[in-house]
């Protein structure tokens, strides 16, 4: 969770909402990322979103068997499907996000009848420190 909050924090230094992303396989750490939604212009580029991506192309396979997520924020419902697709077998995050979270508040994307995989999740790990870097984030641009 120390990288994700790395990446979390330099999200924040370019001006991203400060979410960071390690996707960890056999104890290493296989990608990382931040929210690079602004820079890339692009919606769909959370931090979830982009580590995925970077390990299922360094596995050169679109599921991530054996791989574990960790989050600084509660993945959103568009996030959280991917991590089901991906076939992440453990998900680790931070902070809770009432509003707009997809596992453990809104629609609860893995407690669907729909979803095919549901990975363990552990939630509130570093949550003091991930939700602090998060109320500094919009405190400051307010």
């Amino acid at each position: 969770m120390e990288i994700a909050l790395d990446e979390a924090n330099a999200a924040a230094k370019a001006g991203e909402v400060p979410v960071g992303a390690v996707v960890v396989k056999d104890g290493t750490v296989i990608a990382k990322a931040h929210n690079r939604v602004l820079r890339d212009k692009d919606p769909s580029a959370h931090a979830e979103v982009l580590a995925i991506r970077a390990a299922a192309q360094l596995l050169d396979n679109e599921r991530l068997i054996g791989c574990d997520l960790y989050v600084t924020l509660e993945p959103c419902p568009m996030c959280a499907t991917l991590i089901s697709f991906a076939r992440i077998r453990r998900l680790y995050y931070g902070a809770d996000d009432l509003k707009g979270g997809g596992v453990s508040h809104g629609p609860r994307i893995f407690a669907q009848a729909t979803c095919h995989h549901r990975p363990e999740c552990y939630p509130g790990i570093s949550e003091q420190r991930a939700s602090q870097v998060l109320k500094d984030f919009f405190q400051a641009r307010r």
